[in-house]
């Protein structure tokens, strides 16, 4: 089978890349992501398609989509963080590139990546946890990539885990991502600071008293040179994941949870305490098999690999 072309486009990127059917990169490029407009977005995902065919025997695009991609695999219904609403994305690109294209969500996309040649290869089912500004996910049960009737499956960031919670993007309260996210453990960092809490001083410190300038890589990289109140931050959401996690092992059964998204690159200082807590909220534990936690093994190319994969099906 020949070369397809994987895209992952996000509010301020759009990634794209070569793919082999060993789920190898032969060539990668980025471009700015013209969110707020329609037609100016499919033209830089078309621009950056026709510049990787220029050099590459191309014959598919998979597109990741961070948004609400119908059942169809050609329709994007939402898009919190792009202007596409009720789109057919397939057709509109089709039309300019002259290829088969699917679209996929960037999360399935990822989880599909890494169910084939990352975290997840050795077994045929799997729960994909991307933690980055949200909470993202991905199923594959029996080796086939779970959609749901209609097409919006895995939306596990919006998991409802706290009655009555911190208000949410999607219009509910108490979400998972609200809890478990980058995000929420920027906004706690912030929470204490402006509580002028010692504990805080260091992040404060290298953040060069700035409050805005706390991000999640800053937290991550202060954890890891030993800062007891980053270390306790990660470890807090650590356990807040591995209690989502639990209930969500209720129903879907995993053999493996696989762990991406930019927040996990602390690594154990974020799975430990996830190992932890999931074990110690899991439902008839000590009776029953222990998924394992896994890191993600293909960074941020899992959805340009998923989805250049996807495409080939």
């Amino acid at each position: 089978m020949g070369l397809s072309c994987g895209i992952d486009v996000g509010g301020t990127k759009i990634a794209g890349a070569v793919v082999d059917d060993s789920g190898k990169i032969v060539e990668h490029r980025r471009v700015e992501s013209p969110a707020e407009e329609v037609e100016a977005i499919e033209d830089a995902i078309a621009g950056l398609v026709a510049d990787l065919r220029s050099r590459h025997d191309v014959d598919r695009v998979g597109l990741g989509a961070a948004g609400y991609v119908d059942a169809t695999r050609s329709k994007v219904i939402f898009a919190p963080n792009l202007a596409w609403r009720d789109l057919d994305l397939k057709a509109e690109l089709e039309e300019r590139i002259d290829l088969p294209v699917t679209i996929e969500n960037d999360a399935n996309a990822a989880a599909w990546g890494e169910f084939r040649f990352g975290g997840g290869e050795d077994v045929d089912d799997l729960l994909m946890v991307t933690v980055g500004t949200g909470v993202g996910g991905g199923i594959v049960l029996g080796g086939e990539l779970q959609r749901g009737a209609f097409g919006f499956a895995a939306e596990i960031g919006h998991l409802r885990v706290v009655p009555d919670g911190r208000d949410c993007g999607c219009g509910n309260r108490g979400c998972f991502e609200q809890y478990a996210s980058g995000s929420a453990l920027v906004r706690n960092v912030r929470e204490a600071v402006a509580l002028e809490s010692p504990e805080a001083a260091d992040l404060l410190r290298r953040a060069g008293g700035d409050p805005a300038a706390i991000s999640g890589p800053l937290v991550t990289a202060a954890a890891q040179d030993g800062d007891p109140f980053a270390v306790e931050q990660l470890a807090e959401l650590g356990d807040w994941l591995g209690q989502g996690v639990a209930s969500l092992i209720t129903v879907l059964d995993p053999a493996v949870i696989v762990v991406g998204g930019g927040v996990s690159e602390a690594g154990d200082l974020l799975l430990e305490p996830m190992r932890a807590s999931f074990e110690d909220h899991l439902s008839v534990r000590g009776h029953r098999p222990l998924a394992e936690i896994r890191p993600a093994q293909l960074g941020n190319e899992a959805g340009v690999i998923g989805a250049a994969d996807l495409a080939r099906r």
